[in-house]
């Protein structure tokens, strides 16, 4: 079983202020061989068009003292995650949540933003100190 991100369950609580069920702690992902565990899966429900939303969503610090080499870990993670939940959940999608102080400096950088942008990939914004889910960015 891994060990749990610093922010973990600060993003757990976030997600269920927002209105998202946690369905599975941690979300485990076999595929042909492989066995990998992303952080949280969660589902909410949305009567009004009666249609259900799933995710999956993975943390990431970014507290080491080189930003960028935390980037292409968690991009590479964030990939690799993406390749099997397409192919065994097509359901669902997958966030890489980040905290808000992260996401207002490293990431509005023009050369991150070209990558998020390239790579495709979906953003949480939480605020940790409220445990609260500042923004979504597909």
């Amino acid at each position: 079983m891994p060990k749990y991100d610093f922010y973990h369950n600060v993003v757990r609580a976030a997600l269920i202020k927002d209105g998202w069920i946690i369905t599975d702690d941690p979300f485990i992902i076999e595929f042909k061989g492989l066995r990998l565990y992303a952080d949280l899966g969660a589902e909410r429900l949305f009567t009004a068009i009666r249609d259900q939303q799933k995710i999956v969503v993975e943390i990431k610090v970014f507290n080491s003292l080189s930003l960028i080499t935390e980037l292409q870990k968690a991009v590479g993670q964030y990939n690799i995650y993406r390749t099997f939940i397409h192919r065994l959940h097509p359901d669902r999608k997958i966030y890489l949540a980040i905290a808000n102080d992260i996401y207002l400096d490293f990431f509005q950088r023009p050369a991150i933003q070209e990558i998020i942008l390239d790579q495709k990939i979906n953003l949480l914004v939480f605020d940790p100190n409220l445990e609260e889910i500042i923004q979504w960015i597909s």
